[in-house]
């Protein structure tokens, strides 16, 4: 078991307060480490990063009360728990006013198979990600839900063949 701070974990569907907290090379080496394998002891980080435990650990929680460390999960694999579709819908709204566009996030966080949604610009208002079971189990989430998702006016789909490169690692300077 980490022994990782977990006081900053969110569960809404809002994105959190953006963080203004200065990074040296010290705390992008933790994050490093971190998001190599976020389960890693503070022992284990410390060692990485040269630091004794007590100013490690004490890092390690600010990176977290400063929302820059923002959540902790194990990440799987798709194909394995059953979701080998990823389709990727561009959806246009037919009213963009803030009302509309709430209304329309709101909705989207409900609907569990939809894993990302940005808004974009551009012709379409909205990307999202989707994950299915089948191309048919997306054809009937798109005929049941997709569609009728408050102030949508044109949905456009693509489902990805394979999936050529993920990962969850930014790119951190230094």
């Amino acid at each position: 078991m980490s022994d990782i701070p977990k006081a900053a974990v969110s569960s809404t569907a809002t994105e959190p307060a953006r963080s203004t907290l200065r990074l040296d090379a010290l705390d992008i080496a933790i994050l490093r480490v971190l998001q190599e394998s976020a389960n890693s002891s503070i022992a284990d980080i410390s060692a990485a990063v040269g630091l004794s435990h007590t100013p490690c650990w004490k890092r390690v929680r600010r990176l977290h009360d400063a929302r820059v460390i923002t959540d902790q999960v194990s990440l799987l694999d798709p194909v394995a728990v059953g979701f080998g579709v990823t389709a990727f819908a561009h959806v246009r709204v037919d009213l963009v006013q803030e009302a509309a566009l709430e209304r329309f996030e709101a909705a989207v966080a409900e609907v569990p198979q939809i894993m990302e949604c940005y808004a974009v610009s551009g012709s379409w208002n909205f990307l999202l990600k989707v994950v299915s079971d089948s191309v048919e189990s997306y054809e009937r989430l798109l005929k049941k839900k997709l569609i009728h998702l408050p102030g949508v006016s044109s949905l456009e789909s693509t489902i990805a063949l394979s999936r050529v490169k993920h990962t969850t690692r930014l790119p951190l300077a230094g």
